[in-house]
Parts: structure tokens; sequence; C-alpha cells
């Protein structure tokens, strides 16, 4: 078979920190790549190389037998390569077609939306990518902007389709759907470089397999062959308890009380339905569901956040003090900490350093400060401290923006300023380990057991049912804004001890 990408002895530095150290790949017409590692072990790097929007220190690369220099990424559109980020780049006031079309108009006059409009639907209906070609992306489900994003680069005649984490933010139906789709593109002679940390995943649907640590190849498999404890193990350099180990415990005292909570849109969409549930000191209380179900407006309306022209009912209590309508200072005074589903939004400043972010929202704290200033020891220490509890890897530079990490590493300082705060009695915790790597994962599981083992009270939202599943003490399944059936102590420690079929079993109650 010919090679579509080939790669030999990529290397890319920043500063002190070798982002890929000599790197040979060749990938092959018509398959699909897997490219898989830790959180900072140069995937993304490798990936904007070969798209073009970053340049090798030194190298060679080949696209379809030719060696090839891009200076830009309309270079390497030009020769037949589209990427879809991690963070989808549509405009959300425009249409799909308006969208599909930027940057390549065909007339500076008028452009024929209508006939565009129909070739873009004709394609959507040829690959399974079905969406309105008329319909702003604003109105749009995350899994059609998907669509949106992978039609683009079909419109384009991309060959060579580069996806950066493409199922971190899709439902498990949506996700089996693109993998027909991918599937599909493949057998029509389509390469496929799938960038992700999801090892079922690429055993399900990738041909190859590459493994990348610390920068370098560590090593590249036919995906038959091989199995998610040995990926897992090329990856960190270790075994790697895949589920991390969560004995029973006692529960204690209700921390957390929703009780028939309503929170309807100013449009009069509503979004919750009487939701009822309660959380105690010492167990973890999962809520699995497909996204769009209500948990964001869940996690709004707890941390006081949400658009006060809707209409609520019903009462969020914590300690027994109602909360609902408070601010998020205020729910935060209360011993109470949140690590939002979306980091970008809600979690971090982009241009801000470590340092600065490590404290947003605990920038009052008295251990910060100095007089009326911040005393910057104390945040040097912390950082330091943080970035070795929870193993951020960035560039040996003085407190680097944060926006110079990868995802995962991003997500990592979220999660240790959310659950190192002092006084803490509830964490609620939105999409934990979100774009993060299986070692990071293993990481952030302890750490939240051993919270519960402190006897913090955590609610625990998570489109990953294996995650739902691994760290549960109940699991509420949401559906439509409710709490649409509640698995009990007993029923979520049988269904951890069968392994199979138990997710499938929440899966019903949740679609």
């Amino acid at each position: 078979m010919a090679t579509a990408v080939k790669l030999s002895g990529i290397t890319k530095t920043f500063g002190n920190l070798k982002a890929n150290d000599n790197v040979s790949l060749s990938i092959e017409a018509g398959s699909i790549h897997a490219l898989v590692g830790e959180n900072g072990a140069g995937k993304s790097t490798l990936s904007n190389i070969i798209y073009g929007l970053l340049h090798p220190d030194s190298g060679v690369m080949e696209i379809d037998g030719k060696a090839v220099k891009f200076s830009s990424a309309r270079q390497a559109i030009e020769a037949g390569i589209g990427m879809v980020h991690q963070h989808f780049k549509l405009a959300p006031t425009l249409s799909v077609t308006e969208n599909i079309i930027l940057g390549k108009e065909q007339s500076r006059f008028a452009l024929p939306a209508r006939r565009i409009g129909r070739e873009i639907a004709q394609l959507a209906q040829h690959h399974g990518l079905e969406v309105d070609p008329d319909a702003l992306v604003s109105t749009l489900s995350v899994g059609e902007q998907q669509r949106v994003e992978i039609l683009k680069l079909l419109y384009r005649r991309a060959r060579i389709l580069i996806l950066d984490e493409p199922t971190a933010v899709l439902s498990p139906p949506e996700t089996a759907r693109l993998f027909v789709t991918l599937r599909s593109l493949a057998a029509e002679g389509h390469t496929i470089l799938l960038i992700t940390h999801k090892l079922d995943e690429v055993l399900a649907v990738s041909d190859t397999v590459s493994v990348m640590r610390k920068g370098a190849l560590a090593g590249t498999l036919p995906t038959a062959s091989t199995g998610k404890d040995e990926l897992a193990r090329m990856m960190v350099g270790r075994d790697v308890l895949i589920r991390t180990a969560n004995p029973p415990q006692a529960s204690g005292k209700s921390v957390l009380s929703i009780d028939k909570l309503v929170y309807r849109t100013p449009d009069g969409i509503e979004k919750l339905r009487e939701l009822t549930l309660q959380v105690r000191a010492g167990e973890i209380y999962g809520i699995a569901g497909v996204e769009g179900n209500g948990q964001s407006e869940l996690l709004s309306l707890l941390w006081g956040t949400f658009d006060r022209d809707g209409k609520t009912g019903g009462s969020i209590a914590i300690d027994g003090r109602q909360t609902l309508g408070m601010s998020p200072a205020e729910v935060a005074a209360l011993g109470v900490s949140m690590i939002p589903e979306d980091r970008h939004k809600s979690a971090v400043i982009a241009e801000y350093g470590i340092e600065q972010n490590l404290i947003l929202g605990r920038h009052r704290e008295k251990a910060f400060h100095r007089g009326i200033d911040f005393n910057r020891d104390a945040l040097r220490k912390n950082a330091a401290t943080m970035i070795g509890r929870y193993d951020v890897r960035c560039a040996a530079e003085s407190n680097p923006p944060i926006a110079s990490l990868s995802g995962g590493n991003q997500q990592k300082i979220v999660v240790a300023r959310e659950m190192e705060r002092p006084l803490l009695k509830l964490l609620v915790l939105a999409q934990p380990t979100r774009g993060v790597d299986i070692g990071a994962i293993e990481q952030i599981h302890r750490r939240i057991i051993d919270a519960r083992k402190r006897g913090l009270a955590i609610l625990l939202i998570s489109s990953e049912l294996e995650e739902v599943v691994a760290l549960s003490t109940r699991i509420g399944c949401l559906y439509k804004g409710a709490i649409r059936h509640e698995f009990s102590e007993e029923e979520v420690r049988r269904g951890r001890e069968a392994e199979l079929g138990f997710e499938q079993e929440i899966g019903m109650h949740i679609t």
C-alpha cells in the first residue's frame, strides 16, 4: 500500500523543551492511523507540523512520496491535508454553508449559496454527515458542529484528515456514528490521523497505532495485535491501573440536597424538571447522561452563574442552608469547589501564567497576600507544589502562560486548584478528566477517591460511563432534565464487579 505521510527525523524544540525528538513515522494511504501518548508527549506538535501550523527544526516530511516544506496551513490545505481541531473553528453567527465556504468564496460579488448548499447537502448525505446547510452554527449540537468541520475538509477535497480528540465532547451514539463515517472515508481512500487518549476507541476504529512518550516515538503497532494494557505501558513507561481501586465506605450526613429543582430559560425552554437528589459526606454521586440533558443548567444553578431572567423553582441546600440565587463567591465560602465542564470558558485565563491560574477564585486567601499585594514567593511555592503533585508538564521557563500548555496539562492545573482548596465540604466535578491521558486519569481518579475517603461529598458529572461506574457510590441517570433512574450503592457495587453489561444498562436510562 502507498504511503500518504512519511516523517523522517522530525525534531521541534520550544526553549528548553524538546516537543518532538527525531520522530520517524509512516502513515499508509487509506488507513486510520491513531496517535496516542500522555499530555505533553508531542502529539499536537507533530500534527501541527503536518498541517503546516508549525515548522520542524530538522527532519523531512513527505506527502504522497514528495518532500514538502509548508510555511502555512494554506499550503497544507492545497496539498490535500485538513485538520479538525479539538476546539472547533466555526463562526457561530454564520450558516453551515457560509462556514464551509469561508475563505474559499468563488465570487467577489455574490455567493452562489443555493447551489453550494445543494452540493454540501449531497456531500453530507453521501458520507452520513447529515446537517442542514442553511442552519446557523449556533443552533447546532456539538455532534452536528463536528460534522460541519469534517464537511469543510471534504468540500476542500482533503485526502488526509487529521482529527484531534474528535470524541472529547460527543455522546456514545454520536461517537459510534462518527466511527461509521471514518471507516467509510478510509474505504474510499481517505487517510485519517486520529489523535486521542481514549484507548478503547483506538482499538475499536484504527488500523495502526503509534505511541509517543516524552516527545519521541515509543513504537508503532498493528491495532489488532495490541491491547489497552500494552498501549498504556508504552505511553507511561510503567504499568497503569486501568480502573483505580475503589473500596466501599460508609456515608455520612447529607451535604447537598436538591429538591424538585426547575429551570426554564428566558425563552421558556424547560431545562430541569423537578430534579431531586442528595449527596452525602463520604460518597460520590455520579450523574450519567448524554450532554445537553440539563447538566450545564444544574451546574450553573449550583454555582450561581445562571441567567437570572430564567425561571427557577425548587431548592438547593448545602449543609441545610439554601443557596439558590447565591453568587459564586458566596457558594465557595460554604466550602464548595467546582471543576466546570468547559475550562476555556469558565476555569482558566489563557494569557495568565500558571501561578495566577492556580489561584483563580482563591485570590482572596490570606496565604497568597503580603500587605495589599500578592506574595510572589507564596505564588511560586504554590505553583511548584501543584506542578509536582499533579505532574503538570510544562517548559522550564518562569511562569509560562497557561495557553502554552497542552489541553490535558491545563486540565491538571484546574483540578489541582479546585481539589486543593482549604476547608472543603463539597466537590462538584464536571468532566474532570476531559482531554486527559490515561496516566493522568489514574492519578486524578486516585485523588477523587482520596477526597471521598476524607469525608468530602462529591457530585460527579461525566459523559464517560466508564468513569462514572469506576468512581461512583450511587448513580443517577439524567434524561431531559430529571433523574430518570437511580442505581443504589449495592447495585453500583454489583455492576462494577460484573464489569460487563452494567454500562449498557445505564445507557438504557439516558437515551
